[in-house]
C-alpha cells in the first residue's frame, strides 16, 4: 500500500469498524419482518448519519449505518476515459457475480461505482474484522487491477498499431487510399 493511500484507508477502516456494531432488529412497521433498515428506510429512528470519506473528488467512500445493516458505497478513481470504461467493465463483471460475493449489491448507489450491504446476519456468521479487511483489501486491489488492465490495453494497442503500420508501409505505392476496411477489422481497430 502506498503512503498516500494509507491515511485514507485507515480512516475508512476505523469508521467501518465503528459502524459494524449491528444487532438483530425486527421491523417496526411489519410484524415478523427483519429487513435491512438502510435499504428499507421505513423508520428514521434507526438510521444513523451517513458518512462520506473522500480522498479527492473522484475517490470516495460513503458509509450508511443503521441499527441492523451497513451500506458501503465506493467511488473508484477514474482519471481518464479509458479508466472510466475499464472501471465500468470491471464493476459490471463483479456485480454480475454478486451471489458469489455474499455482501456485494447488484446495483450500486447513484454516484458510486460499487456497493456492499452488510447485515447483522453477516456479522453473526462472519468475523467483523475480516469483513472490514475484505473491503479495505478490495479498495487497495481495485486500483491495482484497473492500472494493470490499462497498461495491458495500451501495450496491446501499441502492438496492433505497429503491425497495422507495417502492413500499410508494405502496400504498393499505386494504392490511392491506404486504409482498407478489412485491415481495420483484422487488427481490431473497428469493433
Amino acid at each position: 500500500m502506498s503512503n498516500a493511500l494509507r491515511p485514507y484507508l485507515a480512516a475508512v477502516r476505523s469508521t467501518l469498524t465503528a459502524a459494524m456494531t449491528l444487532e438483530n432488529f425486527a421491523s417496526q412497521v411489519v410484524e415478523r419482518h427483519n429487513k435491512p433498515e438502510v435499504e428499507a428506510a421505513t423508520t428514521k429512528e434507526v438510521m444513523l448519519t451517513p458518512l462520506t470519506i473522500s480522498r479527492n473528488d473522484n475517490e470516495r467512500v460513503m458509509i450508511e449505518p443503521s441499527i441492523n445493516s451497513v451500506r458501503v458505497s465506493i467511488a473508484i478513481k477514474q482519471a481518464d476515459e479509458i479508466e472510466k470504461i475499464l472501471c465500468h467493465k470491471f464493476t459490471r463483471f463483479m456485480t454480475g457475480r454478486a451471489e458469489s460475493f455474499i455482501i456485494l449489491r447488484r446495483k450500486p448507489i447513484a454516484g458510486f461505482d460499487i456497493s456492499f450491504l452488510i447485515t447483522n446476519f453477516h456479522t453473526e456468521t462472519m468475523l467483523k474484522h475480516k469483513l472490514v479487511d475484505f473491503i479495505i483489501q478490495f479498495m487497495e486491489e481495485v486500483d491495482k487491477e484497473i492500472s494493470e488492465m490499462k497498461l495491458s490495453l495500451n501495450s496491446r494497442a501499441r502492438i496492433v498499431a505497429e503491425s497495422y503500420l507495417i502492413q500499410v508501409s508494405l502496400r504498393p505505392p499505386e494504392s490511392s487510399f491506404p486504409i482498407y476496411l478489412p485491415d481495420l477489422l483484422i487488427f481490431g481497430l473497428i469493433l
